[in-house]
């Protein structure tokens, strides 16, 4: 099975089919093991009859105590043998869903990670949890097929060689059955592979939704739009809904078909073989054989159908998740080298310079024109944005991503310890207390370690929901802080904060940042009153620069804009 550090290898993305045959060649002895596995288990339990026929022949019928006695012991060898055969198939077929399982998610988080900050902006995150949470666990049953799958083909050929040493009739009515059965199961699985489909388009995007409303319900109560979100749920969960039944009635149909086919045929070939006993065609002991053949043939038939149905599904699955993986990152053509030297990030877009050693502040009228732009400083999208006179589409990602970090305030937060969470990438070591510190005192987040029962080692949730809005936000400025980049842009590093610790946190950012360039978007004037550079933006443009004061003075923008947030702060004092 996979190894948690061992390269999952380059899946073939070139459609569902052919990723499932790569899982399948990802582990090639495992899955020959457990095809011959499978085959042989099923060829013995086609030869249970054989022998109950010989031991009802040649013991019963000849009045043979030994050959008798010989038969049945042979018939319990075989059935203790292959008891233990079907004990090691399913260990094996086990391993071999389990691998394809843990290789399809490595492969999947491996690439959501080359993509970075392209991910959101290609696919929904319902659709990436839909894929991790159902699609996976598809693909895996659908390698079934590579044991019962393979055995149930074994086992039919071998019951039709032993049914032709006793009626050429029966063979024939035994191998035309399974074309009949192709016939009505594979419009079917065609039409279960269309309705499952669209099932798990909806299902993603009615998980998209829970996440959003998830984490937007209480602005969306403040606001009063509550009950027409609630509404528009109701109306996507029901569509989702009939959706669920169209594909419940196909797979009813086809779990029907797997358990009644069989029966029929059991039924017509037990009455064929009894007309021929009651003529003398064949012996008793045949008819027998020929039931005990039949009767065994219901599992391969009855496999054969859900082969079908697992693999439609299988298949679905699939090429969701290869639609994810010919998802491309954002193309890094730069051969440029970056500045040696500590220089001006400009935005020739917006007007925006970032002085270097220096802490600027963007206050916008609408935060989103200053994220944009700080996303553009950061190479988050393209742009005309130049670094010390380079462009910074033609710097190398990897350069700019050593040395320029944009924080945001939303950005995500894993489950972990503290000390794991604020180390990022590399977790700090134990004896790298200090810095830690560091970061935590100048984001006047002592207070929360404090607070936690086994301070640093605590363990935190995923997204930090056991940590308040407010917290929260001051861990993810720590963890900028413990990066210590050359550039750091912070996006509202403080809005969740009250002016109290607001004003602590300017006030000690800006000395921490001391000689490194900074930049924040803000519209606080606590934060804005710390700021070397103050630049005001309308509709996304530069229109005034200054200090907080000199802004305040001559420009009635910004000074509207700054007092609306005086009096929000003077009524959280």
């Amino acid at each position: 099975m996979i190894d948690a550090y061992e390269d999952p290898g380059t899946p073939d993305a070139r459609g569902g089919w052919r990723y499932l045959t790569w899982l399948v060649l990802r582990q090639p002895w495992r899955s020959a093991a457990g095809a011959l596995l499978g085959s042989v288990w099923m060829v013995l339990l086609a030869a249970t009859p054989l022998l109950m026929a010989r031991a009802v022949d040649e013991g019963l019928e000849k009045d043979d105590m030994g050959a008798l006695a010989f038969w049945t012991g042979l018939l319990a060898v075989v059935g203790a043998f292959n008891a233990w055969l079907s004990i090691m198939r399913h260990r094996t077929m086990t391993r071999v869903r389990m691998d394809a399982n843990f290789r399809t998610v490595k492969v999947v988080v491996g690439h959501a990670v080359r993509l970075g900050a392209a991910l959101p902006r290609q696919v929904e995150a319902g659709e990436i949890v839909t894929i991790g949470v159902g699609d996976v666990q598809q693909i895996a049953s659908a390698l079934t097929v590579i044991g019962p799958g393979v055995g149930a083909i074994a086992a039919y050929l071998a019951v039709s060689a032993l049914l032709l040493t006793v009626s050429v009739e029966l063979t024939v009515v035994v191998l035309l059955g399974m074309p009949m059965i192709a016939l009505l199961v594979g419009p079917l699985m065609r039409r279960l592979q269309g309705t499952e489909a669209e099932y798990r388009e909806r299902q993603g995007v009615l998980t998209a939704r829970i996440g959003d409303l998830a984490s937007g319900l209480r602005v969306l109560n403040g606001l009063g739009g509550k009950g027409l979100v609630a509404d528009a749920f109701r109306r996507d969960s029901a569509r989702l809904r009939e959706q669920g039944y169209r594909v419940g009635s196909v797979t009813s149909w086809m779990q029907a078909l797997g358990v009644g086919l069989p029966t029929l045929y059991l039924a017509v070939v037990t009455w064929m073989a009894a007309r021929m006993a009651a003529q003398g065609t064949i012996t008793v002991g045949e008819l027998v054989s020929v039931y005990g053949y039949v009767a065994v043939l219901v599992r391969p038939v009855s496999y054969f159908v859900d082969w079908g149905y697992q693999l439609g599904r299988g298949v679905v699955a699939a090429r969701r998740v290869v639609r994810l993986l010919r998802l491309e990152p954002e193309p890094d053509t730069g051969t440029s080298e970056a500045p040696a030297e500590p220089s001006v990030l400009y935005d020739p877009e917006s007007g925006v310079r970032v002085l270097p050693g220096r802490l600027t502040a963007l206050a916008a009228a609408l935060p989103t024109d200053a994220a944009v732009v700080v996303d553009r400083l950061g190479r988050y999208t393209p742009s005309a944005a130049t670094w010390g006179g380079v462009p910074l589409a033609d710097i190398p990602l990897p350069q700019l991503r050593a040395r320029i970090l944009v924080a945001d305030h939303e950005a995500d937060l894993f489950a972990g310890t503290l000390r794991e969470l604020v180390g990022g990438h590399t977790p700090p070591a134990p004896q790298d207390d200090r810095a830690i510190a560091r970061a935590l005192h100048t984001a006047v987040a002592e207070d929360i370690v404090r607070g936690l029962p086994e301070g640093l080692d605590t363990p935190i949730d995923a997204q930090a929901r056991n940590l308040s809005g407010g917290q929260r936000q001051r861990i993810r400025l720590v963890r900028a802080l413990l990066a210590d980049p050359e550039v750091l842009l912070a996006i509202e590093p403080t809005s969740a904060l009250d002016a109290h610790t607001e004003a602590r946190v300017a006030e000690r950012l800006h000395t921490a940042r001391q000689g490194r360039t900074t930049a924040v978007t803000t519209t606080s004037p606590l934060v804005l009153d710390q700021a070397d550079t103050v630049h005001y933006l309308v509709n996304g443009k530069v229109t005034a620069t200054g200090t907080h004061h000199d802004l305040l003075e001559g420009e009635p923008g910004y000074r509207a804009l700054v007092a609306r947030n005086e009096d929000a702060e003077e009524f959280v004092k």
